[in-house]
């Protein structure tokens, strides 16, 4: 199975390096020297890792055989694939692969159908679950512990506990003023 672990970012410098946007919460070991990554678009790799490092709290890495800007600057938005044993489980029990999320049921705790997961989206500040509503209309709900109750990958659900408004209409206003 194959697996997105980052996205080629701008030349950093002109010895070959690029910054990457990584999307594995395992860097360390999808991104580390000597690893071999399949690419998208294909015609741009495979790449071989050759050194990487952090400066100003982003990665920089440099491939072999990429030994200046312009080979680094053209090799720019392409995505690194890591290929992965379907079963491998991520090191934390409390971490999911997207593979593993999409196709789940969403339910309420109190068992209520909400939809089921077609994608993920992955931001800067939280994962959202990209949920298809029975009507076909799609719901967004944060991938957070508030809301996200439970995953259970053998019963293929995902258990919620939305706050008003997030997957209804009824969201109830706090409002600060004072009623006349």
């Amino acid at each position: 199975m194959q697996l997105v672990v980052a996205r080629i970012g701008r030349a950093h410098g002109i010895k070959g390096e690029v910054t990457v946007e990584v999307r594995t919460d395992e860097p360390e070991l999808r991104l580390a020297p000597g690893a071999v990554l399949a690419t998208d678009p294909a015609s741009a790799g495979p790449l071989t890792i050759e050194a990487g490092r952090v400066h100003s709290g982003r990665l920089l890495l440099r491939f072999e055989g990429v030994r200046d800007r312009n080979g680094a600057e053209a090799l720019r938005n392409t995505l690194l694939i890591a290929e992965i044993d379907p079963d491998e489980l991520p090191e934390d029990e409390d971490e999911y692969y997207d593979h593993q999320l999409i196709d789940l049921d969403v339910v309420t705790a109190e068992g209520a159908g909400i939809g089921r997961i077609t994608e993920i989206s992955h931001l800067p500040s939280q994962d959202l679950f990209i949920v298809e509503r029975p009507d076909g209309s799609e719901v967004m709900i944060p991938f957070v512990e508030e809301i996200v109750a439970e995953i259970d990958l053998e019963e293929q659900r995902a258990v919620v506990t939305p706050p008003p408004g997030l997957i209804d209409d009824r969201a109830e206003i706090d409002s600060s003023r004072e009623e006349s």
